[in-house]
């Protein structure tokens, strides 16, 4: 198949600096050509919760399909101790969004926030 090229966007506002480093680890070990963005520390939005967010932007090229990548992204956030019940305690141990698959804009909003065009600027250059 095709290499296909993925754009993920990571976030943590718990245990920040420790969960993002898991996911580059993994990810790194999953994806050895994977390139990473600055992280970026952003206000939390639309949450009770203040505490910040760590945010980075990851490339990946992987014959996965958008379904596998976004299985492995599941499987990582569960490694990073994310539970269900977190969700009401906004509590983001992890959060691993697949937001574009080659051309496929699957996260529309999430492509115009100022850290994903910022992290994008980084990871896209010189491909």
């Amino acid at each position: 198949g095709a290499m296909n090229t993925c754009i993920i966007c990571l976030g943590s506002n718990d245990g920040r600096e420790q969960n993002l480093q898991l996911a580059r680890e993994r990810l790194t070990e999953i994806y050895p050509s994977v390139r990473f963005s600055e992280a970026y520390l952003t206000a939390a939005e639309g949450l009770q919760n203040p505490s910040p967010f760590l945010n980075q932007v990851a490339v990946v090229h992987t014959r996965q399909t958008a379904e596998e990548v976004r299985a492995t992204l599941k499987e990582l956030e569960r490694e990073a101790g994310r539970l269900p019940a977190h969700k009401q305690l906004e509590v983001i141990k992890l959060d691993a969004d697949l937001l574009q698959f080659n051309d496929r804009v699957l996260k529309p909003a999430d492509m115009q926030r100022s850290y994903v065009q910022r992290g994008m600027a980084q990871v896209m250059t010189n491909e």
